[in-house]
């Protein structure tokens, strides 16, 4: 790498897809400003692979892109354009290692129940694969996210509909309240360097350390709490009820991605709670099949036909769905109800996606009704229900004359809760639960019983110092009003807040209106500010910033794609993230069955943009600034003209997007005034490219409405993945003529 070197992230599904249409044209356009631009592969089936290279045959070896990243993001030259990657599901990871296996790559398969020492060294090397693997290692800084001025402007010019409740909906949230994360925690800071352990104390006295090792600096913030797995049963009986009673659909909402050791545990208790009976009736043949709840109802039909009694069981899961209170469905056409993938509901997402649609998802015929939101951990429930109840009052948010949310969230590090995966346990009997310090004094400690969810999580003090440096000089710069979004109620966050009271110090904060508000609370003061066209940052923890980045833009610009994500890196570099992926499947299985891709790489520009600019600054490289500046206004020009893709084939799709992204960016380019040797290199191109749109157009849309070959899921085959997403030979022959 050189100094004007930003690194791409080579991810998966619809991105990685997206980016081999539109990269080539990046590349070529950065060259011509003296800048690189190299890939990394950061893919689920890359971080496979590269965990297991002594299986595999020399051609078929990776390097370890995520650690060779994640050692950059340390510095300051770092310049990394993050895209979104899957945060594998075990049913993704498992589906995963087929595909590679089928394939010819000799990697282990994931052992449930690992007994012998080889498969338990697996099992630990996938356990670092799963979930929010990508994340924490890359994101050494806290994040800025907002909506570019463009996209508001568009959605205030052309704005998506919110849909309003109708008179008595019933929607609503269900959440526990009690014995839950929220009101188990305990939190402490550490006053000097340490190594901590967990330990587990068995009723019978016998001691296991969960972990040792853990290293804790000077300052910094150690949490605990559990989530009680009979006070869950017991509440998720009650929804249950509540949702029959009611005649609503019933829908959990969870994030059994990220949080992928607690919560596709709890995600397991929903689905025996709904099917009670028949597990009760056939939980011991589904579990000597290895068929675990917490892999989805999908799992577990799919590896019935190897269970002797398979047809019957699966007879009593079908009669259980018609008896029991209506399920969502994520896809009533193929018969996929909210209970079969534990990643097919994402909470950040789908909750927005009932808001948006007046508080109603889809029912098994595909129909619309009101649901029962079921969000065990009361933590963030409470802002859902503030939102829901916020519209019901007041109506839909109309994005035409809405102001913003954008936020500023602590995340660097592997802050708070999406920090606990290796720190998070499933207890094995009843007994306690401690933290002890290198001189053997407990730290904090609780009583717990058998299946009960308990995990720990950290967040050191220079981030949090970081963060609250990182909010006023949003504050400042937009003049506009930050709510920090902590409970005094919750342990974690009042130790946050004592931290935030002190840090604000160090900040000139003199004009500027910095509140501390409980989450639900500052969602009904952000909506109250929002209706009347007035902006407010929020500044939250690192699940709530997921939370909060898809609820407002969900509402406010239809999506969250579109958003602009910075994270300026805690020792001076900058990674730039490009929108949520929550979508990515469905736009595979399109591009798929009739080579239509409906991915917006909307998001992917405005990343693109930040990174040069960051380069220029960091670099002196002027030429780089010309490309951030003009591919600023190819964005603006590519929003009014409505170069998004299109819903049908038929329409431009994403590859017809980058053609005219890549249009407008020449177009710029050969008419600035800046650097008249970048206007010499464009003038031509962009007469090319506009002498032949018809063409181009022509080209890109004739391929459309077959079916699509790209080789693989996981790991598609490059060479035909470059055929499907560069169709159009004269656009081709235009963008690899520059320099």
């Amino acid at each position: 790498m050189n100094d004007s070197t930003i690194v791409y992230t080579h991810t998966d599904e619809a991105p990685a897809l997206a980016t081999a249409s539109f990269l080539p044209t990046v590349q070529a356009y950065a060259k011509a400003a003296d800048v690189s631009i190299e890939t990394r592969d950061i893919s689920l089936s890359g971080r496979i692979l590269s965990a297991f290279p002594e299986r595999l045959k020399e051609d078929q070896k990776v390097s370890d892109a995520l650690k060779e990243l994640g050692q950059l993001a340390t510095k300051p030259e770092a310049n990394i354009i993050k895209l979104p990657n899957i945060s594998a599901s075990i049913p993704q990871l498992k589906a995963a290692i087929a595909e590679l296996q089928a394939a010819g790559y000799d990697v282990p398969d994931y052992p449930e129940d690992a007994s012998t020492d080889e498969e338990r060294e697996a099992r630990a090397r996938y356990d670092r694969i799963k979930g929010s693997a990508v994340n924490p290692v890359l994101r050494e800084g806290n994040s800025d996210r907002r909506a570019p001025l463009s996209v508001k402007a568009y959605a205030r010019k052309h704005p998506h509909v919110n849909k309003p409740f109708a008179a008595g909906s019933k929607t609503r949230v269900a959440t526990m309240g009690h014995d839950d994360f929220f009101s188990n925690e305990k939190s402490v800071v550490i006053p000097a360097a340490d190594t901590l352990s967990i330990r587990f104390t068995a009723a019978d006295g016998t001691e296991t350390v969960l972990k040792s090792g853990l290293a804790v600096l000077d300052g910094e913030i150690v949490d605990a709490t559990f989530l009680s797995a009979s006070a869950l049963d017991a509440f998720l009986a009650e929804t249950l009820k509540q949702a029959k009673a009611d005649n609503v659909l019933y829908s959990v909402h969870l994030k059994a991605t990220m949080m992928k050791v607690s919560d596709p545990i709890i995600f397991g208790h929903v689905v025996k709670a709904f099917f009670a009976d028949v597990f009760d009736k056939h939980g011991a043949a589904l579990e000597a099949a290895g068929l675990t709840p917490n892999d989805g109802l999908g799992s577990i039909l799919a590896g019935l036909s190897d269970v002797v009694g398979g047809e019957q069981i699966a007879a009593d899961f079908s009669a259980a769905i018609a008896a029991g209170p209506r399920l969502s469905y994520t896809n009533s056409d193929k018969g996929i109800t909210n209970l079969h993938v534990p990643s097919d509901v994402i909470v950040d997402a789908s909750m927005p996606a009932l808001v948006r649609n007046g508080g109603k998802l889809w029912g098994v015929d595909g129909g619309e009704d009101d649901t029962l939101a079921v969000i065990p951990d009361s933590s963030y429930a409470g802002v859902y229900q503030a939102t829901i109840e916020d519209v019901i009052a007041n109506g839909p948010l109309d994005p035409a004359t809405i102001g913003t949310v954008p936020n500023v969230g602590l995340m660097a590090q592997a802050a708070e809760e999406y920090g606990s995966h290796d720190k998070t346990f499933e207890i094995a009997a009843d007994g306690r639960v401690d933290i002890v310090n290198s001189a053997g004094d407990v730290l904090i400690s609780h009583n717990v019983h058998k299946g009960d969810i308990w995990r720990a999580t950290q967040a050191k003090d220079v981030p949090i110092r970081d963060w609250v440096k990182l909010a006023v000089t949003r504050a400042r710069a937009s003049k506009t009003p930050a709510v920090f979004w902590l409970d005094e109620k919750r342990a974690h966050d009042a130790q946050i807040i004592a931290k935030v009271k002190t840090y604000l110090k160090d900040h000139d904060t003199s004009g500027l209106t910095i509140e501390i508000m409980a989450p639900a609370e500052a969602t009904k003061y952000s909506l109250a500010r929002i209706r009347q066209g007035l902006d407010t940052i929020s500044v939250t923890g690192n699940v709530l910033r997921d939370y909060n980045t898809d609820l407002f833009p969900i509402l406010e610009v239809g999506t969250s794609a579109k958003m602009l994500s910075i994270v300026p890196l805690l020792n001076g570099g900058g990674l730039f993230e490009t929108g949520a992926g929550g979508s990515a499947p469905k736009h595979v299985q399109q591009l798929v069955e009739e080579n239509f891709l409906r991915w917006d790489s909307l998001g992917e520009f405005f990343a693109l943009a930040a990174s040069l600019e960051h380069l220029s600054d960091t670099t002196g490289n002027k030429k780089a600034l010309v490309l951030s500046t003009t591919l600023d206004r190819a964005t603006g020009t590519f929003l009014e003209e409505d170069r998004s893709p299109g819903r049908k084939v038929g329409t431009i799709d994403n590859r017809g997007s980058h053609f005219y992204l890549g249009l407008y960016w020449a177009q710029e380019l050969a008419t600035q005034t800046d650097d008249a040797e970048l206007a010499a290199i464009f003038a031509p191109i962009a007469e090319a490219l506009a002498s032949q749109e018809e063409t181009i157009v022509a080209e890109l849309i004739a391929v459309q409405g077959k079916p699509a070959d790209i080789g693989g899921y996981y790991k598609p085959d490059a060479v035909k993945i470059e055929k499907v997403m560069r169709p159009s030979a004269t656009l081709n022959k235009v963008i690899d003529s520059i320099n």
